[in-house]
């Protein structure tokens, strides 16, 4: 009895190792595979895979991939998706959340700070232009001798 139990047992753990596609080795065929991968996510998670190399983790996969959530890596990883061998878990999902947003903060502070030097750059000039005095105009078209000016009395206020 315990004989037949312990077979069963690892003809499951077999199976399950057979079924388990892990994300860094797929082709598209073994991603579509996965209930809930069509070609569009399969498409992006080899593009992604293409461009920022092999996953490392599912945080990585998590960060890199747009459309795939918590939700989804949970449901990917229940139906035999795996990262380097290794199944989806949700404790580490709160990290990624985590991550996604300090990545969005910096992204933000980024553009913020972008914006801010073509604001300044604007006020430079601004104040540049405002504190130069403008030409002088002379009062009339005759022209004035520096003796003349300096001899005339000054005009009372």
């Amino acid at each position: 009895m315990i004989k037949n139990l312990f077979a069963a047992l690892l003809a499951f753990i077999a199976s399950a190792a057979l079924a388990a596609i892990d994300i860094n080795k797929a082709t598209q065929a073994d991603l579509e595979s996965i209930k809930g991968i069509g070609p569009v996510i399969s498409t992006k998670i080899l593009d992604e895979r293409k461009k920022g190399g092999p996953f490392k983790d599912w945080n990585d996969v998590l960060t890199r991939v747009k459309g795939v959530g918590e939700g989804n890596a949970s449901k990917f990883s229940a139906d035999g998706l795996t990262v380097n061998d290794k199944a989806y878990r949700p404790a580490a999902a709160s990290t990624t959340k985590d991550a996604k947003v300090t990545a969005k903060a910096e992204a933000d502070a980024k553009s913020d700070k972008k914006a801010e030097t073509k604001t300044d750059t604007k006020a430079e000039r601004k104040t540049a232009a405002s504190s130069t005095p403008p030409p002088m105009k002379a009062a009339s078209s005759a022209p004035v001798s520096v003796k003349a000016a300096a001899s005339a009395p000054a005009a009372k206020k």
